[in-house]
């Protein structure tokens, strides 16, 4: 295997956390295991990881501080969260913390090692892509993984950028839901959630709303598309 991804799993429970490291291992991945949030912090500050799994209930210092933290310090880092805490509200929190996926125990491990083969590979996809985006004053750089409009830095998380190229590279064009759900979600059923338009909200507060020129439109019934000005 040419690129050995390194995975972090800051999980507090021994059994579950050797069973999940045992498997990735076995698949491949080089997997370190942290059992508490300060430990946690500190391997992630000292080694360089392609995605984190992170349990939300840690000793020391809980998994959505520790989220924040993370998202602050790498804005493209992939972080699944492992929690048994099920409530609608517990999820929004951690997305608005900056997770990009959230997965409820108990679960088996073929749907976690699913999951993050998609974001990787999503990585990957999009190391290969060297040019920048532009449309209007929004500028993507595909190989730093930077976001600006109008010179100003703007952070995401690694969904919201998967979602944001794709509109992006698609200038103009209008993207259906069922497209996104294969192209960012690498799902080919609709899961009759709200997902995508949560997304889309989130990309608005931070793409469109501080600015007066709107970028990211609906068609209705259609799908959604990223253009200077919206599609008569």
């Amino acid at each position: 295997m040419e690129n050995v991804y390194r995975i972090l799993i800051a999980e507090d429970e021994p059994k579950l956390s050797q069973i999940i490291q045992e498997e990735l291992t076995r698949k491949g991945y080089q997997a370190d295991v942290a059992y508490d949030g300060a430990v946690a912090e500190k391997m992630f500050a000292q080694h360089s990881y392609h995605l984190v799994l992170l349990d939300i209930n840690l000793p020391y210092k809980n998994g959505l501080a520790l989220c924040k933290e993370f998202r602050e310090k790498n804005s493209q880092i992939p972080i699944i969260m492992l929690t048994a805490l099920g409530e609608i509200q517990d999820k929004v929190d951690a997305f608005n913390l900056g997770a990009d996926d959230y997965i409820v125990k108990p679960f088996h491990f073929d749907e976690l090692l699913a999951r993050i083969r998609v974001f990787l590979k999503r990585a990957d996809n999009h190391s290969e892509i060297k040019e920048k985006i532009v449309v209007a004053d929004l500028e993507i750089d595909m190989e730093n993984k930077t976001v600006t409009r109008a010179g100003k830095n703007i952070n995401l998380t690694a969904k919201e950028f998967a979602l944001l190229v794709l509109l992006s590279h698609n200038k103009g064009k209008v993207i259906s839901k069922q497209d996104i759900l294969e192209k960012v979600w690498d799902l080919s059923f609709d899961t009759g959630t709200n997902t995508i338009e949560v997304y889309i909200s989130f990309l608005r507060n931070k793409i469109d709303k501080p600015f007066e020129q709107k970028l990211i439109h609906t068609k209705p019934g259609f799908g959604y598309y990223v253009r200077e000005t919206p599609l008569m």
